[in-house]
Parts: C-alpha cells; sequence; structure tokens
C-alpha cells in the first residue's frame, strides 16, 4: 500500500493541529493553573488525571464506533472545531471565584476539550494512520506523527512565553485555539476517506471485548508492548505536567527563559531524530525502544542534577531525543500488532494504558514529592505554594527503567501485510 501526498498532507496537518493542542494542554494548561488561580501541584494533578479519564472512555466508545461504521474522517470534522473552540475558552476559568471554584472550573473545561481531541485524535487519527499503512512504512509515517509532536511543541515552547508575556494568558489561549481550527479543519476537510473491515460483532459487543480476558490472552505482545508503554508513561508523567514551573520556581528562570530552553532542546532533538523512523522500520523496533529507555533514564538524572544552563540543555535535548526514539519505536511496534478489524477498538487500548494509567498515576507521585520534598511560598492572595523539587526527576529517571522488563518479553510482529 503506497501512501499518497494527499494523505501525507492531510495527517501532518491533523497531527499538528492536534499536537499543538496537546502541547498547550499538557504544559499551559498546567502553569496557567499555578500561577493564576492556586500555586498546590494536587490540582494540577487532579486535572491531569481528570483529563485522562475523559480520554481513555472517549477513544474507547469513539474508537469502536468508527471501527463499527468503517468511517474515521467524520470524526474528524466533527472534532476538530469543538477541539479549538474549547482550547481557546479555557482561561475564562480564571475569571472566577472563589478560588477553590475556579479550579474546578479549569478542571471541567479541559476535560470538555479532551473529550473533543481524543474523539478526533486518539480514537480516529492514530486507527486512521494505521489503516493507511503496512509493516513495510507505517515506521515512516510514525515518524511524520513524531515530527508533528516536536516541531508542535517547538511552536508551543518557542513561542508561549513570548505571546503570554506581552498579551497575557488569555490572547494566548485564543491564539492556540485559532491555530488548531484552521489546520485541523483543513486536514479534515482533505484527508480521503479510507475502506476498512468492520468487525461481525454488534457495537456493544465490541465494547463489551475491549475489557475481556480474552483479548488480552488472545494479543500477549500487543499488551506487553502496552504495558512498557504505561510504565515509560508514569515515569514521563512524574516530572513533565510540573516541568515548566520547575524551571520558574525552582531553577529562578522567567517564563520566557524556561521556555526557550525546552525550545532549543526539542529543537536539536528534531534535528537528530529526523532518521529514526528509516531506522525503526531497518533494525526492528524493539531494539531501539529499550536504547530509548536507557538515554532518558540517564538524562533525567542528569537534568535533575544539573543547575547550570549548559548542563540543562545537554540533558533536555537527552529527554527530548529519547521521546522521540520512543515514540516512534513503540508506537510504530504497537500498531504492526492490532487486529486488522479492531484498530480503532484497540487506539482506545492504547489510551487506557499510556494517558489513564500513566496520567493517572505519574503526575500524583511528582505532587507527592513536591509537597513532601519541595521548598514552600506564600502566594499574593495567602494560599500556601509547593515548588517542584529536582528529586522528581530523579524517581522519573528510575522509574522509567522498569518499561524494559516487559519489553524483553514481547515479540516483534514478522509477517507482512497485503
Amino acid at each position: 500500500m503506497k501512501i499518497s501526498a494527499k494523505t501525507t498532507i492531510a495527517i501532518t496537518l491533523l497531527s499538528f493541529a492536534g499536537e499543538l493542542a496537546w502541547g498547550v494542554e499538557n504544559q499551559y494548561f498546567n502553569v496557567f493553573l499555578y500561577n493564576v488561580i492556586i500555586p498546590d501541584p494536587l490540582y494540577i494533578s487532579i486535572m491531569v488525571a481528570a483529563s485522562a479519564l475523559t480520554a481513555t472512555f472517549t477513544s474507547i466508545f469513539f474508537g469502536a464506533l468508527s471501527d463499527k461504521i468503517g468511517k474515521r474522517k467524520i470524526f474528524f470534522l466533527i472534532g476538530l472545531p469543538f477541539w479549538a473552540l474549547t482550547t481557546a475558552i479555557f482561561p475564562l476559568a480564571g475569571l472566577v471565584r472563589p478560588v477553590i471554584l475556579a479550579a474546578s472550573l479549569a478542571i471541567v473545561f479541559d476535560c470538555i476539550m479532551t473529550f473533543f481531541g481524543s474523539m478526533s485524535n486518539d480514537a480516529a487519527l492514530k486507527a486512521y494512520a494505521t489503516d493507511v499503512t503496512t509493516l513495510k512504512n507505517r515506521g515512516r509515517i510514525s515518524a511524520v506523527m513524531e515530527f508533528t509532536v516536536l516541531f508542535a511543541t517547538l511552536v508551543v515552547y518557542g513561542a508561549s512565553g513570548f505571546i503570554i508575556e506581552s498579551l497575557g494568558y488569555y490572547d494566548f489561549f485564543y491564539i492556540i485555539g485559532a491555530s488548531v481550527g484552521v489546520l485541523g479543519i483543513i486536514g479534515a476537510i482533505i484527508a480521503p476517506e479510507v475502506e476498512i473491515k468492520k468487525p461481525e460483532k454488534k457495537y456493544w459487543e465490541t465494547i463489551k471485548t475491549t475489557f475481556s480476558i480474552s483479548e488480552l490472552r488472545n494479543n500477549r505482545d500487543v499488551f506487553l508492548t502496552l504495558s512498557a508503554a504505561m510504565l515509560w508513561g508514569i515515569a514521563f508523567n512524574v516530572f513533565f505536567p510540573f516541568l515548566i514551573i520547575y524551571m520558574q520556581k525552582h531553577l529562578e528562570l522567567g517564563l520566557e527563559e524556561s521556555s526557550l530552553l525546552i525550545f532549543v532542546a526539542i529543537l536539536i532533538a528534531i534535528l537528530i531524530s529526523i532518521p529514526v523512523g528509516f531506522i525503526v522500520d531497518k533494525i526492528g523496533r524493539k531494539k531501539i525502544a529499550i536504547i530509548s529507555v536507557f538515554i532518558e533514564s540517564i538524562s533525567l538524572i542528569f537534568f535533575g542534577l544539573s543547575e547550570k544552563l549548559i548542563f540543562l540543555g545537554l540533558s533536555g535535548v537527552g529527554m527530548m531525543f529519547a521521546m522521540a526514539m520512543w515514540d516512534i519505536s513503540s508506537v510504530t511496534w504497537i500498531r504492526d500488532l492490532y487486529p486488522e478489524d479492531k484498530r480503532g477498538q484497540f487506539s482506545g487500548y492504547y489510551i487506557v494504558f499510556t494517558v489513564l494509567a500513566a496520567m493517572g498515576i505519574g503526575p500524583f507521585i511528582g505532587s507527592a514529592i513536591a509537597k513532601t520534598s519541595g521548598k514552600t511560598f506564600i502566594d499574593e492572595f495567602g494560599q500556601i505554594g509547593y515548588i517542584p523539587p529536582p528529586l522528581m526527576f530523579i524517581v522519573a529517571g528510575i522509574l522509567v527503567l522498569t518499561a524494559i522488563i516487559p519489553l524483553l518479553f514481547a515479540n516483534e510482529k514478522k509477517e507482512e501485510n497485503k
């Protein structure tokens, strides 16, 4: 199966728009909640976990639905406009008082935004990317999508600090929402519909099988690789929701400096990770995935022990490069193993492991470390603030090594698709 230029452009636009929204949600929703509403990492953990729960159920139900009706494009066309709108309105929670109500409303807004994002991106786009590829070229499309992740993150971190400092949080979210809408809707319109094999079971029977033990037994290697992705995700989410806050409050860097440092690290990581997709197709998913775990572990520990910008930059490059290696190799591997008639459903499994479990556990470990080992301060409203400490990165660096265990027992799929 050859991938057309039109399909590649559509996937690129859809993926970039989605990753732009996720990049802002994963970092600057947290920064807004911490800096504008309440400086307690626990609320960030609750928001991350609540949105993860929303993403999980949305991806499972809509992923199975897209399998059942045999179409993906309709979910792009419905989800993208509302995803853009709900990204833009998130900061309106900051206008509400008392603080607890504002924090609660921010969490609700995040969940609504996540619902539409998961419908179009997690449930439909990831299955669509599998539909239009084969074992021979899937690594390349995974590399394209990973490039959009890195490039969107690059844009977010490169522009966010400057926009927020000059225009404020509200205009920043409006600009991001508009960008997501324009790019995503164009991608949704030009995306060619693809014929997919529909499951024979009825919709609700398919949903039931999502939670059945037989699926686990019949797809052992899928769940081993998903378990590895979960363990990686737990470690990653110990520190990632608090990354900018750590740099602002512990390292005492400005928002512009913090964003710029991550921008440079991502830019270098993009350049050195370009060949990874081709290497994954050549030498295999498993080897690259295991190597990336070790690089991530070393980089995280080094980042936590660093205070000077040069060492923070070097370890930051290592973190981002390892993340790109991991995402390209593990996602390609997992997609290789999906049953052909259940790709939407299994995209739901991917969210259960990498979003619900990872984001439901990791941030609470991070916030617990911050509240027990971090410094405290009193903000302008008299609230106690907790500053994320370096220990957060060291713990994450140790935890990520556990991802190697299930990888060692998982097999790569050898047979070719037609």
